[in-house]
C-alpha cells in the first residue's frame, strides 16, 4: 500500500508536470516509440547554461579551495574558452573533446566550453593509467584533450593523435586558461546546436572487457537533468506545504568524480536549475567533508554509501555542526539495511536517500528517501517520474508479472544513444521496443518499488566504480608466468565489493601476489587491481562446459575474505 509520502510525492509531481505546471510534459517520438518529455526544458545544454547563469547572476556557483566564482563569472569564462576552442584550436561541431582532470572549477568551465564550442564532452576517467587513457582517446576518435598536469603527463607518451592542452587546476582559473585562450577579442562565432547534436561520452565497464564509451545527445542529458529537477521540486513543494521550506542558498559538495554520471548529472548539471553552490573536493576525506559541510552550510550530500557512513562513525563527528544538511544521498551501490536507520538517527536530522541509475540512463532510474527508505531499506525505490518507464523482462523481452525476478529494464528519453562505434554492443543493450537492459536482476513489489537481487553482468562494483572482471583477467594474462586466472567480487565492509583473483602459473614458472599487483598497477587504474590474490598449484576448477568455475571460486574465497 502506498505510504503517505508516496501519495504526496505523486500529487506534487502531477501538479508540477501538468499542462499549466513549470515542468509541463509532452511527447516525443524516438525510433517509433512515443516517450514522455518535459516540454519546458531547453533543447541544449548551452541554452540551459545561459538561461540559469543569467537568472542566478552574482550568486556563488563554484568554491574550489580559496577560489570562488559566481554563476555569471563561470559563464563568462566558459564562453571565452569556447571561443578559443573554435578560433585557436579548431574545434568543430561534433568533434570529441576529452576532459581528463580531477574535480576542479576548471573542469566545470571546460565542460561547459566544450558544449558551447559544439564539441562532444568525452569524460576520461581520471584514475586511468596511461594505456587506459590512450585507449579512451583512440576508441572515440578524440582530437583534443583538456587535461590537468598529472593526466597530461600520462597522455604524453601515448600512441594517439590528440592534441593535449594542459591546465593547472591549482592556479586561479583565468591564469590557468590564459595560454589556451590567448587574446580573446570576442569575434569567434559559436555554433547553434539542436537537441539532436552529440553532447557527452562517458565510459562504462561491462561484461565484455575494457570500458565502452556511452554517448548521449543534448536532448537526453537535458531531459535527465530536468527529471531530477522535478524530483527536487516535488520535495520542496511538500516542505513548503508543511511550513518548513529551506532557507538560504542550496549547496552541495562535489566529492565523487565529475567523470562519473552521478556527479555529472544530478549533482553538477542539476545545480544550474537550482541555483546551487558546488564545493569542490579533490579527494575523499571524511573529516574534510564534515568541515566543508559546516563551513559552507552544505544542504545536500551525495556519494557512494561508504562516504556518508564514514562520516557517521568518524571519531570526531560530534565536533562538526552538520545541521544544515537535510539529505544524505547515495548511489552506485546498495547500503546495508542496518546503516539506513543509523544514518537517520545519527546525522543531526539529515535523512538518508538512495538513488539507482546508470551511465547509460544518464543517472535516471529510481529513488528512495526519508520514511519510505526507512520502511524499505532493501529497495532502490520507485521509478522516477515523469520520464522513467521501468519493466522487468525475461531474456526474450517478455514483461514479467509483479514480484517475478527478471532483468531490470529502463525506457526513457534520457537514455543514451549507444556505445560509440560499437553497434553490436549497442544492439545487445536494447530490446526491440527501446528498453535498455541494465544487466541487473530484480523485481517490483506491490508498491512498484524495485528490489535488486543479483547481476547478470560480470562486473564488480567497488565503491560505485564498475570494474570488468574480464578486463582485469586480460591484464593478468599479460604476465608470462600466468597460465590461468579468474577474477570475481569479494565482499568488503568499506567499498561493498573489491576484486579478488585466483591465479595458476605455467609449469616451472612462479610469481608472488605483490609482484603481480605491481605488474597490474602499471596497466590498470589502482581501483581495478585485485585486493586479494590467491595462487593455485593445480589447474583451476572447471564446470560442465569446461569453463573455469568462477562461481565456485568466488563462493570459496568470499567466505575466506
Amino acid at each position: 500500500m502506498p505510504s503517505d509520502l508516496d501519495l504526496r510525492l505523486r500529487e506534487a509531481n502531477a501538479a508540477l508536470t501538468s499542462d499549466d505546471g513549470p515542468f509541463r510534459v509532452g511527447s516525443f517520438d524516438r525510433d517509433g516509440v512515443t516517450l514522455p518529455i518535459i516540454a519546458t526544458a531547453p533543447a541544449t545544454l548551452p541554452d540551459y547554461y545561459a538561461h540559469f547563469c543569467a537568472a542566478h547572476g552574482d550568486a556563488t556557483f563554484l568554491v574550489d579551495g580559496d577560489h570562488r566564482l559566481s554563476f555569471i563569472e563561470t559563464h563568462r569564462l566558459a564562453t571565452m574558452l569556447a571561443r578559443a576552442l573554435v578560433a585557436r584550436h579548431g574545434v568543430e561541431r561534433g568533434d570529441r573533446v576529452g576532459l581528463a582532470m580531477r574535480n576542479a572549477a576548471s573542469w566545470i568551465v571546460a565542460y561547459m566550453a566544450i558544449h558551447m564550442a559544439g564539441g562532444v564532452a568525452t569524460l576520461l576517467n581520471g584514475w586511468w593509467q596511461a594505456g587506459e587513457l590512450t585507449d579512451g582517446v583512440v576508441d572515440t576518435g578524440t582530437r583534443l584533450v583538456l587535461a590537468d598536469i598529472p593526466r597530461a603527463e600520462r597522455l604524453a607518451g601515448g600512441l594517439h593523435a590528440a592534441t593535449v592542452l594542459t591546465i593547472d587546476v591549482d592556479a586561479p582559473i583565468e591564469q590557468a586558461l590564459a595560454d589556451i585562450v590567448g587574446d580573446d577579442d570576442g569575434s569567434a562565432e559559436l555554433p547553434v546546436l539542436t537537441g539532436d547534436d552529440g553532447a557527452t561520452i562517458l565510459f562504462t565497464s561491462g561484461s565484455t572487457g575494457k570500458s565502452k564509451g556511452a554517448w548521449s545527445r543534448h536532448r537526453s542529458v537535458v531531459q535527465a537533468t530536468f527529471n531530477y529537477l522535478v524530483q527536487t521540486s516535488s520535495i520542496l513543494r511538500i516542505l513548503s506545504e508543511d511550513g518548513t521550506p529551506p532557507s538560504g542558498q542550496p549547496a552541495t559538495i562535489v566529492n565523487t568524480p565529475l567523470f562519473h554520471v552521478t556527479a555529472e548529472v544530478p549533482v553538477f548539471l542539476q545545480s544550474f536549475g537550482m541555483g546551487r553552490k558546488l564545493v569542490m573536493m579533490r579527494k575523499w576525506d571524511a573529516e574534510e567533508a564534515m568541515r566543508l559541510i559546516e563551513a559552507e552550510r552544505v544542504t545536500y550530500f551525495v556519494g557512494v554509501p561508504l562516504m556518508s557512513y564514514e562520516m557517521l562513525v568518524h571519531p570526531r563527528r560530534a565536533q562538526y555542526d552538520m545541521s544544515s544538511c537535510s539529505l544524505f544521498a547515495a548511489g552506485g551501490a546498495p547500503r546495508p539495511p542496518e546503516h539506513v536507520k543509523r544514518l537517520s538517527e545519527g546525522m543531526g536530522g539529515g535523512q538518508p536517500v538512495l538513488g539507482y541509475g546508470l551511465t547509460e540512463t544518464n543517472a535516471v532510474g529510481c529513488g528512495n528517501l526519508s520514511t519510505n527508505y526507512l520502511a524499505k531499506p532493501d529497495s532502490t525505490g520507485a521509478p522516477s517520474k515523469p520520464l522513467v518507464d521501468m519493466a522487468i523482462l525475461d531474456d526474450a523481452g517478455t514483461h514479467l508479472a509483479q514480484g517475478k525476478v527478471g532483468e531490470v529494464c529502463i525506457r526513457s528519453i534520457a537514455n543514451f544513444e549507444g556505445y560509440w562505434d560499437n553497434p553490436d554492443a549497442t544492439d545487445a543493450a536494447f530490446t526491440a521496443d527501446g528498453y535498455f537492459r541494465t544487466g541487473d536482476l530484480g523485481y517490483l513489489d506491490e508498491d512498484d518499488y524495485l528490489f535488486i537481487v543479483d547481476r547478470k553482468k560480470d562486473i564488480i562494483i567497488r565503491g560505485g566504480e564498475n570494474i570488468s572482471g574480464i578486463e582485469v583477467e586480460s591484464a593478468i594474462y599479460e604476465h608470462p608466468a600466468v597460465a590461468e586466472c579468474s577474477v570475481f567480487a569479494l565482499p568488503h565492509d568499506r567499498f561493498g565489493e573489491v576484486p579478488g583473483a585466483v591465479v595458476h602459473c605455467h609449469d616451472g614458472k612462479a610469481i608472488d601476489d605483490e609482484e603481480l599487483k605491481a605488474f597490474l598497477g602499471e596497466r590498470l587504474a589502482a581501483f581495478k587491481v585485485p585486493d586479494r590474490i590467491w595462487l593455485w598449484d593445480e589447474p583451476l576448477p572447471r564446470g560442465g562446459t569446461e569453463k573455469i568455475d568462477k562461481k565456485a571460486l568466488r563462493d570459496r574465497y568470499a567466505q575466506e575474505a
